[in-house]
């Protein structure tokens, strides 16, 4: 036989308020259910509590001076309401979650679960509700964009043309990459626009969007504001100047002739056909083409030897193709006639035009007129002195004129503008038909050039404002091209955010 012992059982003692049989070793003298009613493990914890939120950019503020962006009963925003609560860390979170509020009621209720233990081996815990208030404040960077004069770092880009369509080009661009979404305010000058950044750094990452899209010259600049002489801390208001080459799409331009042979030997007499990164050219005579980069361009400078506000429409009375083509150009020979000498005498022009493609007997076009007009330019001088003089066409035809009605063509698709501040020096009245005008241009532009339009987002309009101008086409008798529609597939719907330019 073997003696097995008996298990020891637990020390028991009575509970001192009910008589309940509990481990002395454990809770004391009293049992559980006792103690929840005298103890209170949440005590100095408060009930209710203020954040701080920035009805601007909807970011909270976590103190002392950081601000951060948290959804609605997101991580982010429960994680900044238990931090905002005093006595919290001393005991262990269980669970947190909120309470269902009015979204309009300013109102945040959050429901907390914590352990804490009282005695040796004994855990008590509770759950109870905090209530939050938002209330609205200023952060310091929405402050800085309401006040003046508080930017760090500004971007002034300038063109030196009588003309805005490089610049609406370039604001298409910037809207399309959001390159604007930090700047703090934009501003329209005299020749240009001024942005400006509350930071260097976005300075700088937006002359970096310039120089990949256009061909701009950068100078940069700083004025000392304050210095610390303890610390000798600086602070600097820092200036990027940038220039756009003076040289537009559609621009009639002659090169210097070093410059010519450099860039490969190209006749001197073309035509601008586009402006990226670098100019590019095109012989209209022999479809060569050649690239002008902007560090080439800015060792020795020029200007164009007319641009689009000298063209003149001319009628084709002939044309015949030659066979030759380059890209989307076609080479062919043309008799075209000034519009304006149309039966008032019988002078017809004999040119090559890399418009063979699209042009037709019987179609306007648009083109210089050189012969019989007077230059004041240094570089079409030396061209009529050199060995190139002979083969300066007499016209040179740059684009096919499309018929459209008095009142505009009536568009399927609109454009996003900037919301830019007038400057003090920007005319008002006296310049609004030249804006207009201008911007009429750039839209005909995107209209016939499909190159063009692909560096630009284009948005669907207005039902009601197409069914108006529908009607209006229909009671119109005049004629029109219907090779410009812009395909529905091409255009987007989103129109928000931004103000829109009408036409």
């Amino acid at each position: 036989m073997r003696f097995t012992p008996a298990p020891k059982s637990a020390a028991t003692i009575l509970c001192a308020d009910c008589g309940a049989p509990v481990d002395g070793t454990i809770s004391g003298a009293f049992c559980y259910d006792c103690i929840k009613l005298k103890t209170d493990v949440t005590e100095g914890i408060q009930r209710e509590a203020t954040l701080h939120m920035c009805r601007d950019c909807d970011r909270w503020l976590s103190p002392p001076t950081s601000w951060v962006v948290a959804a609605p009963e997101s991580r982010e925003l429960l994680a900044l309401c238990l931090r905002k609560l005093r006595g919290l860390n001393k005991l262990r979170i269980i669970d947190a979650s909120f309470i269902w509020t009015e979204p309009h009621s300013r109102r945040i209720k959050v429901k907390i679960t914590v352990q804490q233990e009282i005695n040796e081996g004994a855990i008590m815990q509770q759950s109870f509700e905090v209530e939050y208030v938002q209330n609205y404040h200023q952060c310091p960077d929405c402050a800085k964009s309401y006040t003046h004069n508080t930017w760090r770092a500004v971007v002034q880009v300038r063109q030196k043309v009588p003309h805005k369509r490089t610049f609406l080009y370039l604001e298409q661009l910037i809207l399309k990459h959001s390159a604007h979404k930090d700047t703090i305010n934009i501003k329209e000058v005299h020749d240009g626009i001024d942005f400006y950044f509350a930071q260097r750094n976005h300075a700088e990452g937006f002359v970096d969007f310039l120089k990949a899209v256009v061909p701009v010259h950068v100078k940069k600049s700083q004025e000392l504001i304050s210095m610390d002489i303890h610390t000798s801390t600086k602070s600097y208001k820092f200036s990027f100047s940038a220039e756009l080459v003076p040289i537009c799409k559609d621009d009639l331009v002659v090169l210097p002739l070093q410059m010519a042979k450099k860039v490969g030997n190209i006749h001197p007499m073309t035509l601008c056909h586009r402006v990226g990164t670098s100019i590019n050219l095109l012989d209209p005579t022999t479809l060569q083409t050649a690239d002008v980069s902007t560090e080439i361009f800015w060792r020795a400078p020029f200007r164009p030897l007319a641009d689009v506000q000298d063209m003149a429409e001319f009628i084709v009375l002939d044309i015949e193709p030659l066979g030759t083509s380059k890209g989307r150009y076609f080479l062919a020979e043309a008799t075209v006639a000034r519009a304006s000498d149309l039966g008032a005498n019988d002078q017809t022009y004999y040119t090559r035009t890399h418009l063979g493609g699209i042009l037709h007997v019987g179609d306007s076009v648009m083109g210089y007129h050189l012969t019989g007009t007077n230059f004041n330019n240094q570089l079409f001088d030396a061209l009529e002195e050199s060995k190139y003089a002979s083969t300066v066409p007499d016209v040179v035809l740059v684009k096919k004129h499309y018929a459209r009605k008095k009142k505009g063509k009536s568009r399927n698709w609109r454009v996003k503008r900037m919301a830019k501040e007038e400057g003090e020096m920007l005319p008002r009245k006296q310049d609004q038909e030249r804006m207009e005008r201008d911007f009429e241009m750039f839209l005909r532009d995107v209209e016939e050039d499909a190159e063009l339009r692909a560096g630009v987002a284009l948005y669907k309009a207005e039902q009601q404002r197409l069914q108006a101008e529908a009607m209006e086409v229909e009671e119109s008798d005049v004629d029109e091209d219907e090779g410009l529609e812009i395909p529905m597939d091409q255009l987007l719907d989103d129109m928000e955010d931004l103000t829109m330019q009408d036409e």
